[in-house]
């Protein structure tokens, strides 16, 4: 454990000695279930970093209802909090939804047993139509690309308790909005948030829009980060077996890549990289990293290798 500054370091050395090994367990099939194409995650990997994680959240969550139960006390009133929200941020291909995934199905094993949901911040990209048209097709996923009043909107509702909020849905075949489709979110008792840009604070000149930022909503949030040399290597070798797999889909969006040859793989990946998503993370995603209260550092085999915890 070393103090850094605004944050604690631990080492996994460090950090996995807070794990507790009886609390939780998932079977090879669920470690299956929520790993990404480009990312294994092992029974060391959940002992080690994310069940230490689900505790340390556990207690922030069994903090959080104990504030409200003090607060409605003082108050004299018997106000329900809504869920307790969790963001999760990071770079394309650095494993922010195996993170989320994965920290789904083990908060849900809580022993509180707390109905746990998901969304991605995808879903409220405006469509395709809608970018092109605005001429920011090559910036999706840049902070100007998501439909911000509706995704404040839907938190809004959800950390209100509204028993019933529909979320978009976003499809990575098609690379678009599905029309008329949507995700239902009934009053969880945790709903994670995981998008490219959800720490973002870009101020807004539109003045009919309140002034929130996306990351007011959060009761704590986490940054998955890694070398950026690092993640060029891993969006480089996931585009590679996509071009094996999903693009191969006569309904993808990317099936003109479908027959690339290994080396034109590698170039076409590495220039989209480079013009796109290197200057998204560079502007945008990398400068909110020190907003989390919580930094997941991976080392080049994708095995986080040290936590920052805000102190």
């Amino acid at each position: 454990m070393v103090n850094n500054s605004a944050y604690t370091l631990y080492l996994r050395e460090d950090w996995k000695k807070l794990s507790d090994f009886t609390a939780i367990q998932l079977s090879e099939e669920e470690l299956m279930e929520v790993q990404s194409i480009n990312e294994k995650i092992s029974s060391e990997d959940v002992n080690e970093v994310y069940l230490p994680l689900s505790n340390l959240l556990n207690l922030q969550l069994l903090s959080a209802h104990k504030f409200n139960e003090s607060i409605n006390h003082f108050l004299n009133n018997d106000l329900k909090k809504g869920p307790f929200i969790i963001g999760i941020a990071g770079s394309v291909a650095v494993g922010k939804s195996t993170t989320a995934r994965l920290l789904q199905k083990l908060l849900s094993q809580l022993p509180s047993h707390p109905k746990v949901d998901l969304v991605t911040t995808d879903g409220f990209l405006h469509p395709n139509a809608e970018l092109e048209k605005r001429g920011i097709m090559t910036k999706k996923g840049f902070p100007e690309s998501y439909d911000t009043r509706s995704l404040i909107s839907f938190l809004t509702d959800v950390k209100s308790g509204v028993p019933r909020v529909q979320s978009p849905v976003y499809s990575h075949l098609t690379y678009d909005i599905v029309p008329d489709e949507y995700i239902t979110i009934e009053n969880p008792d945790i709903l994670i948030v995981e998008g490219l840009n959800v720490l973002q604070t870009a101020i807004t000149n539109n003045h009919n829009m309140p002034n929130y930022f996306v990351s007011d909503f959060f009761d704590f949030s986490i940054y998955v980060d890694a070398d950026v040399n690092d993640i060029e290597t891993w969006y480089i070798d996931r585009f590679i077996k996509l071009r094996d797999t999903a693009f191969q889909d006569e309904q993808s969006y990317f099936k003109k890549y479908a027959q690339l040859s290994l080396e034109e793989s590698i170039e076409i990946s590495k220039r989209i990289w480079k013009e796109i998503n290197y200057v998204n993370l560079q502007q945008n995603i990398l400068p909110t990293r020190n907003r989390a209260d919580l930094i997941m550092h991976k080392d080049n085999n994708h095995h986080v290798d040290q936590i920052k915890l805000r102190k």
